[in-house]
């Protein structure tokens, strides 16, 4: 059996559900809160035709990250929910350095909360920004922000072994590093990711910052994992990002058009819903 270099992570188990309503395109994502109901997300385009995908929370429902892959190979996701990782629960930069899940070629996973052991996750709800995991650590920075890092697992050519050779040899790529170790450089964060932007929101009209929603640290569940070697490629060959909000924020944000209360016009004594109205008083007799 081949051995590649070691990374520390947890597979997980496929999935069959139906699939609709996910965003992406080597993979597709989706946001599912536990009554089955799929978060509606409303891509808006931004200046320079850069896009941003906006999801609807609603305050207190727990909910998975569900993902696709649609490729013919395993790949890696490094996850991040208000910009903290979420095996490791440390601050996430999307890189290929840091834990991630595996997904089998054409497979799907679920992801529903902060892993807290290898056989334990506490999970996702949905919150005010004071109750939530990242703000624990007073870390704002990505609040209200999913991410997705797709890292495919790199193909090596192997040439196969000649029938004179007797002592295999020690494989390419292998050479006794420490599990989920990752070389100095490549741990720097030299280059952010939006997920480490401050993204606060603001109201168009007034210029003053809106209501954000966050992720708690909820209750906890068994959820059974495994440690596999995977060797991923060195860059993210896609990286999706939702932003979720509060149904009233993204009114005010203009990216859904919510219904405005109707406006009654003026009490006019000529005017009595249709009716005779009573006579004005200079003019009784």
């Amino acid at each position: 059996m081949k051995t590649i270099a070691i990374v520390i992570l947890a597979i997980v188990v496929c999935t069959t559900s139906a699939w609709a309503g996910g965003v992406g395109n080597a993979v597709e994502v989706r946001i599912v809160t536990d009554d089955g109901r799929t978060l509606p997300t409303y891509p808006v385009t931004l200046r320079y035709g850069v896009s941003k995908v906006y999801a609807e929370a609603i305050q207190g429902d727990h909910y998975r990250i569900e993902v696709k892959n649609r490729l013919n190979r395993r790949v890696g996701l490094v996850i991040a929910v208000d910009g903290r990782n979420i095996i490791s629960g440390t601050k996430s930069w999307l890189k290929n350095n840091e834990r991630m899940y595996i997904l089998k070629p054409y497979g799907s996973g679920e992801f529903a909360g902060w892993r807290t052991a290898q056989d334990r996750i506490n999970r996702f709800y949905f919150t005010d920004v004071p109750d939530s995991y990242a703000a624990a650590f007073g870390d704002e920075s990505a609040m209200g922000v999913i991410a997705v890092a797709l890292y495919p697992e790199v193909h090596r050519y192997e040439p196969p072994i000649p029938l004179s050779r007797t002592a295999p040899s020690c494989p390419r790529g292998y050479e006794g590093k420490a599990a989920g170790s990752a070389d100095k450089a490549e741990a720097a964060p030299a280059a952010r990711e939006d997920s480490g932007k401050r993204m606060k929101e603001k109201d168009a009209r007034s210029g003053q910052a809106l209501e954000s929603a966050g992720t708690g640290y909820g209750r906890g569940e068994y959820s059974p994992s495994q440690i596999v070697a995977f060797e991923p490629e060195k860059r993210a060959l896609e990286t999706i990002y939702l932003k979720y909000e509060w149904r009233s924020t993204l009114c005010k944000l203009g990216v859904v058009e919510c219904a405005k209360p109707p406006r009654c016009p003026p009490n006019r004594f000529w005017d009595n819903a249709g009716y005779a109205p009573p006579p004005p008083l200079s003019l009784r007799p």
